[in-house]
């Protein structure tokens, strides 16, 4: 499913409920972002301009905001967002062969999302868990001390769960 075709089913008229919130409101920006974010998992083209609209606001000027901060994405991710931590302590206990498991399991690298929009990796500088290295979270769940097979396991298990849900 390309892009476009997800922007066409969307429907931005919530973008006007979310906006009017903070309409008129200094320092809005980043709020505004973060909860239409939140509404469509991304912020695309079509959605800066709705809310440039509705905010009487320029959606370059929303554009340079939302590419400062790595919070935002302006692309689809996957329902499950698997992030591995690739600091030292999970790098020395073999993180890098956690994302190979997840190129084998899924067919994606680092900063990609699976066709059917069910996985996004995204390895990270840092997860905070060190006592567990080497560390992953998938979405808010973290799964630590693994081993290739073990993160295999549960790749597997997403996966799963994933298809039951379509």
């Amino acid at each position: 499913m390309a892009e476009n075709a997800v922007a066409e089913e969307l429907d931005l008229s919530k973008i006007d409920k979310i906006c009017e919130k903070y309409k008129g409101k200094k320092g809005s920006t980043i709020p505004v972002l973060q909860a239409v974010q939140e509404e469509y998992g991304y912020l695309s083209k079509e959605m800066l301009e709705r809310m440039g609209d509705v905010l009487n606001v320029s959606p370059h000027e929303l554009y340079g905001v939302l590419t400062f901060y790595a919070q935002f994405y302006t692309s689809p991710r996957g329902k499950y967002v698997i992030r591995v931590c690739r600091g030292t302590a999970c790098h020395v206990k073999g993180s890098g062969r956690i994302s190979e498991v997840v190129k084998e399991e899924f067919g994606i690298g680092d900063g990609e999302t699976t066709e059917d929009y069910g996985f996004t990796l995204e390895e990270v500088s840092c997860i905070g868990a060190c006592g567990m290295a080497p560390v992953i979270m998938v979405n808010d769940k973290t799964h630590g001390n693994l081993t290739p097979e073990k993160s295999r396991e549960i790749f597997k298990d997403y996966a799963e769960k994933f298809k039951e849900e379509e």
